[in-house]
């Protein structure tokens, strides 16, 4: 009976299935590599970054970059060496299912769920921010009510120090809008889909690499001292803070896995895959560190607890037409982390739909497109009732949390597989032996740790449904148990 859950899948029909996907392969490697930067560089750079430096680590948030990253380029040379053998959509999900078994695999996808539905939804929080204050510029006010979720939190005036959620507001329109926007171009194709994304990449890179530029000259390096803010209580600065910060931030760096769900629309996923992870990750941590620096060294941290710190910051050096071009560059760059990340939230949606754990319409493909529609159109009113109706301040560390599970997963696959399957053709193969997957699972872990317990506390209810909604459907559903039989 045991065994019945731990039922896995073959690698070979996994590959057999690449071979004869249905989805249109059209991306080669710079599409994969624009794929990765369209998704990384977002919310955790234009809004973030402002909040963790100011609550968390001061100017040592180049530090908590730094600790997120190392742990990224562990979990990424993973993620290489699965996609290369798996070149699949289901991404961490159908790694899962092929080494750990069917009721792990499930729950991958469930916190996959939280990976990219809800770091979607976080993501267009951010956005509804910076389009507000761009058309405020304009002198088009949105009323407030329609630009704040119902819940909000606050601070508890019963105890000091404590924040609590509060009805406050009705609902975010621009995020559930952005959404929605996002959503009818994943419908009509991923190609063009694509092209819209390395469009927005260029644009995007090109308004940081100007902020870097220009910024530097305007460092008060008196910022900058002390660099590592005396420790004032849990998670507040020192080390126990950078610590803190960078579990925040890894939010920051899920976008370097939406590369591995585009498997089965790559023109060549053994050898572009491992491009697009490797070299999304390494030009975005620079850019990240880069940032962070100038950032924290144009205004005070302490005064970058902003939705907009970028835009702060050029504000307090006087330059009006960067102020614009930073607000442009921040919702074109939102924008495309939010396409990125509800393409990968369907792309796993269909994977399962394929081997019946959720129903099938989420696999059914639409006959001129050619993409899975239905489940494309589910995803976007979820995750765009989701960015309406929640703040940012619960949705990023609920994201973070279930990233670095999934990381983890995907880690103890590598040596799983290693170990089982020591002849298996990788096409691309993590350097440093059973060293870099270990190292993945106790970074990623030690991030989890620093995040706190009471992540765990909010999330028991969505894993309970979730085994809940495994043993009512799943389990019957399952095309590979149902063939066993």
């Amino acid at each position: 009976m045991t065994n019945r859950y731990f039922i896995k899948k073959p690698i070979a029909r996994i590959q057999e299935e690449f071979a004869q996907g249905q989805l249109k392969r059209t991306l080669g490697p710079w599409n994969l590599v624009s794929l990765g930067i369209g998704c990384i560089i977002g919310a955790g750079i234009f809004v973030l970054t402002g909040k963790a430096a100011a609550q968390y680590a001061g100017p040592a948030i180049v530090y908590s970059f730094m600790l997120s990253g190392l742990a990224c380029a562990f979990a990424a040379l993973c993620y290489a060496e699965l996609a290369s053998v798996l070149p699949v959509s289901g991404s961490a999900y159908t790694y899962a299912y092929a080494t750990l078994g069917e009721v792990i695999a499930w729950a991958m996808g469930w916190l996959l769920v939280l990976e990219y539905g809800l770091s979607a939804a976080t993501v267009a929080v951010g956005w509804s921010g910076y389009i507000v204050s761009f058309l405020k510029d304009f002198g088009l006010v949105i009323p407030p009510e329609l630009t704040s979720p119902y819940f909000n939190m606050v601070d508890d005036p019963a105890h000091v120090g404590q924040r609590i959620m509060a009805a406050t507001g009705h609902f975010n329109l621009p995020a559930f809008l952005g959404i929605m926007g996002v959503t009818s171009l994943l419908v009509v194709g991923v190609s063009e889909s694509a092209k819209v994304n390395n469009v927005i990449v260029c644009i995007k890179l090109a308004v940081i690499v100007t902020f870097i530029a220009i910024g530097a000259f305007y460092v008060d390096t008196a910022n900058w001292h002390p660099f590592i803010p005396e420790n004032t209580g849990p998670n507040q600065y020192g080390f126990p803070g950078i610590l803190r910060a960078a579990g925040v931030i890894f939010f920051a760096y899920v976008g370097f896995e939406a590369v591995s769900t585009a498997g089965q629309e790559a023109q060549n996923p053994q050898k572009d895959m491992p491009i697009g992870i490797l070299g999304s990750l390494a030009v975005c941590t620079l850019l990240y560190i880069a940032v962070s620096l100038v950032l924290t060294g144009i205004v005070h941290y302490s005064k970058l607890n902003v939705p907009d710190p970028i835009a702060v910051a050029v504000d307090a050096i006087g330059l009006g037409w960067l102020s614009f071009i930073i607000k442009i560059g921040a919702i074109m760059g939102l924008t495309s982390v939010m396409l990125v990340l509800c393409y990968g939230q369907t792309r796993i949606f269909y994977m399962m739909g394929k081997d019946g754990l959720i129903p099938k319409l989420f696999c059914a493909i639409h006959p001129k497109f050619r993409t899975p529609w239905i489940n494309t159109i589910l995803v976007g009113l979820v995750v765009g009732v989701a960015a309406g109706a929640t703040p940012i301040d619960v949705l990023g560390d609920l994201v973070s949390m279930g990233t670095l599970f999934a990381f983890c997963i995907v880690c103890f696959s590598v040596i799983y597989l290693r170990c089982k399957q020591p002849d298996l053709v990788r096409p691309f193969r993590a350097p440093g032996g059973m060293v870099t997957p270990i190292l993945g699972i106790l970074l990623c872990g030690y991030l989890i740790w620093g995040i706190g317990g009471i992540v765990f506390v909010t999330l028991r209810w969505y894993f309970i449904g979730g085994i809940v909604l495994y043993f009512l459907y799943g389990q019957f559903h399952s095309v590979l148990h149902k063939e066993q039989k």
